[in-house]
């Protein structure tokens, strides 16, 4: 299923060295979601960030369908001042943008945000900022219909903070059956964690629990394979009967499955 939605301007993203929640409603004045494409040149590393060579880094993804009436130009004056919010020290890489596929039917999103912080505290200050709660308030209210958010800590031993441009990612968000334990959602995440050396075209796996529940709608295990375009995205299509042998091994724990495929927007990107 392709989702649909307005395109959005990008401001340039800059390639540098892969590092990382209130609960509340989904539009509260704090909320912590949505800017262009745009990793900070130079980036501006935050105290956090540093004081060492973070071996993790928050991942914050989050998934928003932007109404179906709205003039095409809501989205873009959305992204273009969602953008300026790069320039906080706290955001180590921001890329937005149209979901290439929804592989679900029950979630019908059209965009997303994916933003990396050093700390959970990084994470809290970039919600909190006046200029990002202004922006929210001002250009993302108004124009979307329904959102959910996942936040996670993942390693980062290796890869950059920012992914470049044209990249592809595949995102998978897992909803456990509620009588399962910490035994079963750690068997998940193994299996998860063990895809990469199945799919030699994954360069980076990013993977963890959620620690925002209110805004993931039950959703408690995120994962993001980093690919570098999208050849190399379609082509794990192809590999489709390794695939369902993965996902054999957690079916029965699992009570909803959402995955999406997203490209990274270049610098150029417009209508």
């Amino acid at each position: 299923m392709l989702c649909g939605g307005a395109r959005v301007v990008y401001s340039r993203p800059h390639i540098v060295p892969y590092p990382p929640g209130r609960s509340s409603s989904p539009f509260s004045s704090s909320i912590r979601f949505f800017s262009a494409s745009q990793s900070r040149r130079p980036i501006k590393m935050s105290a956090t960030a540093a004081a060492a060579n973070p071996t993790q880094i928050i991942e914050h993804i989050v998934l928003f369908k932007v109404k179906p009436d709205v003039d095409p130009s809501k989205p873009i004056a959305m992204a273009n001042n969602l953008t300026g919010l790069a320039s906080l020290d706290s955001v180590l890489h921001i890329s937005a943008g149209p979901l290439l596929r929804c592989r679900s039917s029950s979630l019908t999103f059209t965009h997303m945000l994916h933003s990396r912080y050093a700390s959970k505290a990084d994470l809290d200050d970039y919600s909190a900022h006046p200029a990002h709660v202004a922006v929210v308030n001002d250009y993302v209210k108004p124009i979307v219909d329904d959102v959910m958010a996942v936040d996670w800590v993942s390693s980062a031993a290796s890869g950059s903070v920012t992914v470049p441009p044209g990249s592809a990612m595949r995102l998978t968000f897992l909803k456990l059956k509620e009588e399962l334990g910490e035994k079963a959602k750690d068997e998940v995440l193994g299996v998860l964690g063990g895809i990469k050396d199945k799919f030699p075209s994954i360069e980076h796996l990013s993977l963890g629990e959620n620690f925002s529940p209110a805004r993931a709608k039950g959703f408690s295990i995120a994962s993001i394979a980093f690919f570098k375009g999208t050849d190399e995205l379609e082509g794990l299509d192809s590999e489709s009967e390794a695939a369902n042998e993965q996902k054999d091994l957690v079916r029965d724990k699992l009570d909803g499955v959402v995955v999406l495929d997203y490209i990274v927007p270049s610098p150029t990107a417009s209508l």
